[in-house]
Parts: structure tokens; C-alpha cells; sequence
């Protein structure tokens, strides 16, 4: 156990094994009916993403992020890559050609495109497992694997958001550099991922910059076996980043620091820290002692923080320092993946079982090892991702999705020590620790203690806090009116922002993005205002309809905020004069159309 196995019937192997695993939860999604398309669970992201594909197969620019529909007249740019949405619409365009529809070329890119990196990260999680734990540790991974990723719920038919991508990536530059001693260029493929999921996103700095450090002091440790892995890796990172740079960013904005998108400023730490990387490693005297490579290695961290402080000082501070105040209290501070472990533990201790067990179980796993020596390069590297994704995770909520795959790779090692303990014991008090080992690291037990500890402390709550008789508007035929009215632009929340764009023609002011700051803020001074303040908002803006949705989290906000306010009248009945009722009574989203003067 401990020695990867590298050779060719081995990815052969890995690939069938995870494919099986991939159709069976394909095969499942497609017996329920892809519901996912239809429900999008609330999912702002996965439809606006699906929008930016349908903009750019309708012709909208390749390096024109704008999006047109959404915010103040003019709209706002987003901070979403390209690299996503080439080959979502690649998959689309090419369905629809073949089927000769193209909503049925969307659909088959919504199942296929999630499917694929379903698989492909299963695979890489394998790849990992087995370099970490041996042959045995495989089959462990990809069930282990396949249960947490698919009741995670990014990888559902629909899922078309860039985290499910991010994971990929990060797994895969995790499992190429596991298998570097032994397999040419995995290294330099290794850096390749680290670069191409910090440029879909900066949510994956800290395993970027982590995934680097360790190949840094991996280096400075043993010179002699990390030092072409080094070098391949900073070079594979900054190459790409390069590239990445010239292919997604407008020559325009060439000089733009953006912190929250691949810019310049990501473009210039990536290059001096790959390239300088591969300059210690390949110069003598740098690359001496110890001392000499932890030294080289130090002035070189020097070197980027130095240029980062002086070139892009703004990216130092928070990633949200700069939002306005009423935007984090209204938004923000109501965002269910942003929330942090000790809001959890307050508001959902449900939940912090389905989020944070089985990482930490994995935590207490490498622990042990450590404490019983024999530490290798392997545990080096799983440990440094799963305790920081861990510590991201306990900031927000989203990174658990990171420290949930992480931790599959050590969990998957105890299950396969357990089942080889198993195989040359009878003893009932073995098979029933190796069940024991199964069910405490199959993440979906966690889900499901969860969920029966959620139902019991949800019982009595009140509608509108959350529970379980909420209408929260996410099915697509809850939107159905709005696409066969006149195009014009509709006034709603901000959760209701992308499903109006994916359901229909019609713009919106509001949208769950830090960059569409005037257009939130315009909606909550109509919202959070007097009916007459909303209609002078109205006529400015020329809206033609008013939507809302009474059992949506973020509408139970800004009525407590405003009892008073033009919403909190609306949920009331006290319709305004100049607004005329439109929608169904049973329809979970209300309609008003806003009479014409004269």
C-alpha cells in the first residue's frame, strides 16, 4: 500500500471502472426524468450560464462578457471565463445540428456536459486514490467518490456553473502530481490544471497556491526526485497562464487589473512564480543546499508579494471589502454557499453533519499517520489541500465541496487497510469495523442524518423561514407567462434575475453578482421604498412588469426590512393603481403589468 501503479492497464481500468460508475448515475438521472432542467433548486448560476451560451452562439462576442439583459440600461460585465462556455456551446451547437432543434441541443448539452466531468473527475479521484492507497483503495474511491459527488449536487443534469469544473481541475493536478515520480510530464500537466482552474475562477487560490507551495518544499526537501517535477510544474503554469491570458482577455483590457477575473494582475503573479520555480530548480547555486533552495525559494514568495502590493494593492484586501453595506446585509450575508461554519452550527446544525464530517474524519486519519511516522510526498500533498479546503470550507460554506473530494482519497485508503484485514480474518469483530469504516466514510449517510435531523428541527417552523412549505419560484414552468408577453423590462428580486433572462426575452435590474451593484441597488430603492417611490423608478426605467415571489428567502428579507415598503404592500394585496394584476392565483410567481399613463 502507498506504491502507485502506473501503467497502461491500470488507466485502462481506472476509466472503465469510473465510466461504469458515471452511467449508473446517468442512467439514474435519465429514469427520474433530468428533473434538474425543469427545477433549476434555485440555482442563479447554472442559468445565467446557460445565457451567456445562448448569447455567445447568437453572436455576442468572444471576449464581450457584458451582459446586456441584466442590470442598469447597458448592463454589466461579468466575471465568468470563456473557458466555460466554449464548450458548453460547442456540445449545443453540435446537438442541435444533429437533432435539428435547437432546445434540444441546450438540453443534451445541460446533461452531457455535467455528465462528462462527473466522470472525468471520478477518474482523476481514482487516479489519486490509487497513488495514495494502492490498487485496493480504487473501487472504495470511485463509490466513495461517486456517492459524495452526486448527492453534492454539482454534477446534476443542468449543472452548468464553473465550480463542477474547477473540481476537476484541482483533482486532477492533485492526482497528476501523486503520479509524477512515475510517469513522464504529469507534472507539467499538473501545472496545465492548476492554471486552467484559477483562471476559470479565483475561488480556487488557496489550492492553487498550496498545490504550488508543496511542489516548492517538496523540492527543497529532495532535491534530487522533486526537481524535474518542479521545474515541469512552474513551467506548465505559467505557460498555460499565459496563453489562457491572450485567448480570453481583450488586448483592450490587457493592461486592467481585475481581483475577481483572470487579468494581467493574475497573469503576472502566475508567470513570476512558474518561472521562477523553474529558474531555481535548474540553477546550481540556487539549487545547492537546503538552505540555498528554502532561501531561493523564500526571496522568490518575497518577490510576488512585493510585486502584488505595489502593482495590485487592491487585490489585498477583502473580496467583498468594497460591497456596498446594504448589498452585504440584504445579499450577501444571506448567501447559502458564503455562510460560515459557526453561522451554520447557529442557524442549520443540520447541515454542518452533511458538510464537514467525513473531511474531518479524514483530518483525524492523516493525523494518526503522521503520528505513526513513515510520512511520504503522497501524504504531504493530500493533507496540505484537505486542511486548507477544510479551513476555506469553514469560511464558506462552498469550499466543503473541495474538502468533501479531498477527503476521499485518505477514507478510501482506511476502507481498503480494513478490507484486506477482512479478507484474511474471519473474526465478526473485523467485518463489523470494516461496515463501520464504510458507512462513517460514505458522505451521503452524513446527508441522510442530516436530513432526518433537519426534519425533526424543522417541525413547527413557521412558512417563510425556511422550511419545507416555502415557494420559492425555481421551476422553469413558474416562469411560462413571462415568455409569451411583449419583450420589456420586469422588476423583481434578485433571485428571480436569472430564471427571468433563461425563461424569456424580457431584461431585469436585478441579479445575485457583486459586479451589478446600480442594477440591485435600483431594485431594492423600488422594493424597500414606498409605492410611490417605485413608481417613479418605474417610469424612469420604462418597466413594463412587476414580478414577485412571496415564499422566496430573499422576499421574506426585504419585507422584514420594510414592512412597510411597495413589496411588503404587494404581498398584502394593496395593489397600486398603476400596477394591474396579470398572473393566476395558483402561481408561485405574481404578475403585475404597469398601466400606461392616459
Amino acid at each position: 500500500m502507498g506504491t502507485a501503479e502506473n501503467g497502461a492497464a491500470t488507466w485502462k481500468s481506472d476509466l472503465a471502472l469510473t465510466l461504469l460508475a458515471a452511467l449508473l448515475a446517468f442512467a439514474f438521472d435519465a429514469w427520474t426524468g433530468f428533473g434538474q432542467l425543469t427545477d433549476a433548486g434555485g440555482d442563479n448560476d447554472n442559468l445565467l450560464r446557460l445565457v451567456e451560451v445562448r448569447d455567445l452562439l447568437a453572436g455576442q462576442g468572444w471576449f464581450d462578457l457584458h451582459q446586456y439583459r441584466m442590470g442598469m440600461e447597458g448592463g454589466f460585465v461579468m466575471h465568468w471565463s470563456r473557458l466555460v462556455d466554449a464548450p458548453i456551446a460547442v456540445i449545443a451547437l453540435a446537438a442541435s445540428a444533429l437533432t435539428g432543434s435547437r432546445p434540444l441541443g441546450e438540453d443534451v448539452a445541460q446533461v452531457l456536459w455535467p455528465a462528462l466531468l462527473f466522470w472525468s473527475t471520478l477518474f482523476f479521484t481514482a487516479r489519486a486514490a490509487r497513488s495514495f492507497g494502492g490498487g485496493g483503495a480504487v473501487l472504495p474511491a470511485i463509490l466513495v467518490g461517486a456517492a459524495g459527488y452526486y448527492f453534492i449536487g454539482i454534477y446534476d443534469p443542468g449543472a452548468l456553473d464553473h465550480h463542477n469544473v474547477q473540481l476537476m481541475l484541482t483533482m486532477a493536478s492533485l492526482a497528476l502530481l501523486l503520479e509524477a515520480p512515475a510517469r513522464r510530464r504529469a507534472a507539467l500537466l499538473s501545472g496545465l490544471c492548476a492554471a486552467l482552474t484559477l483562471a476559470i475562477g479565483m475561488e480556487t487560490v488557496p489550492y492553487v497556491a498550496t498545490i504550488g507551495l508543496c511542489v516548492a518544499l517538496l523540492f527543497v526537501a529532495d532535491p534530487d526526485g522533486e526537481r524535474t517535477i518542479a521545474r515541469d510544474f512552474g513551467l506548465g503554469f505559467a505557460g498555460i497562464a499565459a496563453v489562457v491570458f491572450v485567448t480570453t482577455v481583450p488586448p483592450s483590457a490587457w493592461g486592467a487589473a481585475q481581483c475577481d477575473a483572470f487579468s494581467v494582475a493574475q497573469l503576472v503573479v502566475a508567470a513570476i512564480a512558474g518561472v521562477g520555480l523553474a529558474a531555481i530548480t535548474s540553477i546550481g547555486p540556487a539549487a545547492g543546499s537546503w538552505r540555498r533552495r528554502f532561501g531561493s525559494l523564500a526571496a522568490l514568495g518575497v518577490v510576488l508579494g512585493v510585486v502584488v502590493a505595489v502593482l495590485f494593492p487592491q487585490c489585498l484586501s477583502a473580496p467583498y471589502g468594497s460591497l456596498d453595506p446594504r448589498l452585504k446585509e440584504l445579499w450577501l450575508d444571506h448567501v447559502d454557499e458564503a455562510q460560515s461554519l459557526l453561522t451554520l452550527i447557529v442557524r442549520d446544525p443540520a447541515r454542518v453533519a452533511a458538510r464537514y464530517v467525513t473531511p474531518l474524519v479524514a483530518i483525524i486519519l492523516m493525523a494518526l499517520r503522521l503520528r505513526r511516522g513513515g510520512w511520504r510526498r503522497q501524504d504531504s500533498l493530500v493533507t496540505a489541500l484537505l486542511a486548507i479546503a477544510f479551513a476555506v470550507g469553514a469560511w464558506q460554506v462552498r469550499a466543503t465541496t473541495f474538502s468533501i473530494a479531498f477527503a476521499v482519497i485518505p477514507l478510501s485508503a482506511w476502507i481498503a487497510k480494513w478490507r484486506a484485514r477482512a479478507e484474511t480474518s474471519s473474526s465478526l469483530g473485523v467485518a463489523l469495523r470494516l461496515v463501520a469504516v464504510w458507512l462513517v466514510s460514505i458522505n451521503p449517510v452524513w446527508t441522510g442524518v442530516a436530513a432526518a435531523a433537519s426534519v425533526a428541527l424543522d417541525k413547527g417552523k413557521p412558512v417563510g423561514d425556511g422550511g419545507a412549505a416555502d415557494t420559492t419560484c425555481e421551476k422553469k414552468a413558474s416562469f411560462a407567462p413571462l415568455g409569451g408577453m411583449a419583450d420589456t423590462t420586469v422588476l423583481a428580486i434578485s433571485n428571480l434575475g436569472a430564471p427571468v433572462l433563461a425563461y424569456s426575452s424580457h431584461r431585469v435590474f436585478a441579479g445575485p453578482y457583486h459586479r451589478n451593484v446600480a442594477g440591485n441597488l435600483l431594485a431594492l430603492d423600488a422594493f424597500l421604498g414606498s409605492a410611490d417611490d417605485a413608481r417613479a423608478i418605474v417610469e424612469a426605467h420604462r418597466v413594463g412588469l412587476v414580478a414577485v415571489c412571496p415564499g422566496n428567502v430573499e422576499t421574506v428579507i426585504l419585507t422584514r426590512k420594510a414592512p412597510q415598503g411597495f413589496l411588503a404592500d404587494l404581498l398584502r394585496g394593496r395593489v397600486p393603481d398603476w400596477l394591474e394584476p396579470i398572473s393566476e392565483k395558483e402561481s408561485p410567481v405574481s404578475l403585475y403589468r404597469v398601466r400606461q399613463a392616459g
